[in-house]
């Protein structure tokens, strides 16, 4: 098993079952946190006390277990509200994830506000969710988008962002962390500057949420999406913040059971925001593991969190940057647990099955973000990413591994 964590951070693997376990007869060294995180105990407890007592559809429902199913999953709508320091648990809608929250967003509030000849902006470093669905919605609606580029640092050229959000900008659509490269962008600034403009801002957290302290009030953004599966919970779960005013105006995306108040043969009526954006049955066991989730986090501290990522991150990228042949993305400071690279010796895809030889888990290709990697000019990348259960001896035994890979496939 890997040596304990550093005495400076305590160690929390003994609440994930699945880090125990060996791969192909080595300890597992689970760094692919970016994709998804894993689940401690008391996330998977809950699940399980919900479906062996209270299994029952919300809202509506007169008898106990629907009751308390109800209590639990507008309970969990209040934590997350908490969790991100929203005004109001009205405004958290759940959703499948990040990408469903995008979707969402794309569909209601351009249908109500995007224009002819009007813009969207967005950067050079977005994940495909949070820039095809605003390509459909400029396909749909006759506008077009403009992108802020991405600095051979890994950071966004700010100093073009006035030009950019000159003119009929809409909507400013950014990541508040990279996936690809660990950049942390300066969410409040960028807001600030587009708000002082009556623009729009919708922000892609599934990187920060659960890794950092988040304060949507704080960031002054009119939208903010993640997913629960990177920060500990089920998958198929997530949220989106919208400012209580920016969802009011905004019509229904999916039509059902749940978000209606009344319905005739030819006609319906809607009710208030979020009940009008979650159409049928909702994932009423995620949402109660999410806020088991946020409960467990908060428990941690997201502080405390965020600063042994940046402890390991610091450890691997001095290991890395001695490798030969390496190429390292992204900023060396101020970034997310996560380092990016490429080897001269070996694909993104042959390094990360080599490694998965050795028990180590990493993730290879473009990361869901091909226009970032052809700004960058290489095919894919090989991501470790790291997480609170994580150690500095899994950092070491992974650079140990790269360079056998090294030798490997250099000799």
């Amino acid at each position: 098993m890997p040596a304990p964590a550093s005495p400076s951070f305590p160690d929390f693997r003994a609440d994930f079952p699945i880090l125990g376990q060996q791969v192909h007869g080595h300890p597992l060294i689970y760094f692919d946190n970016a994709a998804t995180s894993q689940k401690p105990r008391q996330v998977i407890e809950a699940l399980i006390r919900y479906y062996e007592r209270d299994n029952a559809n919300v809202h509506r429902g007169l008898h106990e277990l629907s009751m308390r199913a109800t209590d639990a999953f507008e309970a969990a709508r209040a934590r997350a509200a908490r969790f991100i320091g929203a005004a109001s648990p009205d405004e958290i809608i759940f959703t499948r994830g990040t990408t469903e929250g995008v979707n969402l967003a794309a569909q209601a509030w351009c249908a109500r506000h995007l224009q002819p000849g009007d813009v969207i902006l967005t950067t050079g470093m977005e994940h495909h969710s949070n820039l095809v669905p605003w390509q459909l919605a400029a396909q749909r609606n006759r506008a077009s988008l403009r992108h802020i580029p991405v600095l051979d640092d890994g950071t966004l050229d700010m100093d073009a962002l006035d030009s950019l959000l000159d003119g009929p900008v809409r909507l400013l659509a950014f990541v508040h962390v990279s996936n690809s490269l660990g950049t942390i962008n300066p969410a409040r600034e960028i807001c600030a500057r587009a708000r002082a403009l009556g623009i729009t801002t919708f922000l892609d957290g599934a990187q920060a949420a659960g890794h950092m302290p988040v304060d949507v009030r704080g960031i002054g953004c009119d939208f903010y999406a993640f997913s629960g599966h990177k920060m500990c919970a089920p998958t198929g779960i997530g949220v989106l913040y919208t400012r209580l005013e920016v969802l009011e105006e905004m019509p229904p995306w999916q039509g059902g059971g749940e978000m209606i108040l009344s319905v005739a043969l030819d006609s319906s009526t809607y009710k208030a925001p979020p009940a009008r954006f979650e159409a049928g049955t909702p994932d009423i066991a995620g949402a109660i593991g999410l806020a088991a989730a946020m409960d467990y986090l908060d428990g941690i501290g997201l502080e405390a969190i965020q600063a042994h990522g940046e402890a390991l991150t610091r450890r691997a990228w001095d290991g890395l940057s001695a490798l030969p042949g390496i190429r390292l993305l992204g900023p060396r400071q101020s970034r997310a647990p996560l380092a990016a690279f490429t080897l001269d010796c070996a694909h993104p895809h042959d390094l990360v099955e080599y490694a998965n030889t050795r028990g180590l888990a990493l993730r290879g290709g473009h990361h869901c973000t091909q226009p970032l990697m052809r700004r960058f000019k290489v095919p894919g990348t090989s991501r470790a990413s790291f997480y609170f259960y994580n150690t500095e001896q899994e950092v070491d035994a992974m650079l140990g591994i790269l360079r056998q890979a090294v030798e490997f496939f250099g000799g």
